[in-house]
């Protein structure tokens, strides 16, 4: 593995706490020095870096001794190791190409990054850590806004997917978002939405049915949470504002999702601003925010049906005035199901990891009264 211990600053050693995950976790101090990262380990490192968002800079984190009082999960297997903090790059592009750099390093060897940040438009910096692989992937955002901005203005917290977009060559499949609220959608950001059929879960759609936002999770490569996406009363801090959002059980119910998930590797917690007084609150829920992720890449079964689906049940069904049949796939393993979309053979090895796009049983009802399920339509009109 490239040598990435430049990047980082140790973690002080009055911030380790000796018990508990405290014990387990393989953290770069002085005196420990960086640590060994084996293969599918999972990596914790800490970005403060604020300078494109409204956020001041703030003083150090605390997420750190809230993680280490938790226990071991039971039946877990993956090492854990913390790298330390990102030294701030001189200019804001530096510390992006450090992030990325990074990003790119731990996934080639399959170590799954959990950045905590940091505004959020480090997303971008972790977005080109993939581009050195050179292959499409999906990133799907936990946020009250779209957070759209435009290519004219500069990069910011508020504004980065539209960034993101305009790279070339550019390898984002897909974007879905879970949480908006509509008062924070502009219509030319929603209309944008549709255009490129990409996908939301409203935050009341969730609240209605978790299940809903599943899917999104299970298909994508990438996970931006914005840590201002939860409700205030959950924080009880005076630096988030948001009125509604997320409770707190339910952040991690999401985090525990994506942990499960064998297509995604790489979350980032971004917007987590350290408490400015002694309180914990956020810390606290950032820690068990990073805890149930864990737990979800530890419970992870390995039923991603790329190559033989032999032991899957299929499920084949005809749409009246379709031409193509849609095919579904349930596992055998964790009963979770998939649809099969069709794509031109000669973008085989292009779209090899998107043509099978996850879904819930809800959508095999649908498709059996005989309408096409929203998912594979968008994802159709991608590949073709």
């Amino acid at each position: 593995m490239e040598d990435i211990s430049l990047f980082f600053a140790p973690v002080a050693q009055d911030r380790v706490i000796d018990f508990g995950l405290g014990k387990t976790i393989d953290t770069h101090t002085e005196s420990a020095g960086f640590p060994e990262i084996p293969k599918q380990s999972i990596a914790l490192f800490y970005v403060p870096e604020f300078r494109n968002s409204n956020f001041e800079k703030v003083k150090h984190e605390k997420f750190r001794e809230q993680l280490h009082q938790f226990n071991y999960g039971k039946d877990w297997t993956r090492k854990i190791v913390d790298l330390g903090d990102v030294f701030p790059g001189e200019s804001i592009n530096d510390t992006y190409f450090a992030v990325s750099k990074i990003v790119a390093t731990l996934v080639k060897h399959d170590v799954i990054p959990v950045i905590i940040g940091g505004s959020q438009d480090l997303t971008m910096a972790v977005y080109k850590g993939y581009e050195t692989l050179e292959q499409y992937v999906n990133l799907c955002t936990i946020d009250a806004k779209l957070d759209m901005g435009t290519p004219e203005n500069e990069l910011h917290a508020d504004g980065y997917i539209s960034h993101l977009l305009v790279q070339r060559p550019c390898y984002l499949f897909n974007h879905s978002n879970i949480g908006l609220q509509i008062p924070y959608a502009d219509k030319d950001e929603l209309d944008l939405f549709d255009k490129l059929y990409f996908d939301y879960c409203r935050l009341g759609e969730y609240n209605a049915d978790f299940k809903r936002a599943e899917p999104h999770l299970r298909n994508s490569d990438i996970l931006s949470i914005d840590f201002s996406s939860i409700r205030y009363g959950e924080l009880a801090d005076s630096q988030y504002s948001n009125a509604n959002g997320f409770y707190a059980d339910q952040m991690c119910q999401i985090a525990r999702y994506a942990g499960v998930s064998d297509k995604l590797s790489s979350m980032g917690i971004f917007n987590y601003l350290p408490e400015l007084t002694n309180a914990t609150n956020a810390s606290n829920l950032v820690a068990q925010i990073i805890w149930y992720f864990i737990d979800g890449v530890n419970a992870r079964v390995g039923d991603y049906p790329i190559g033989n689906r032999k032991n899957y049940l299929k499920f084949i069904v005809h749409i009246d005035d379709f031409k193509d049949e849609i095919v579904f796939f349930k596992s055998d393993k964790s009963a979770r199901w998939w649809m099969q979309v069709p794509y031109p053979a000669e973008e085989q090895r292009k779209y090899e990891r998107h043509y099978l796009v996850p879904c819930n049983h809800e959508d095999y009802d649908r498709a059996m009264q005989n309408e096409i399920p929203d998912l594979w339509w968008k994802t159709y009109q991608k590949l073709v």
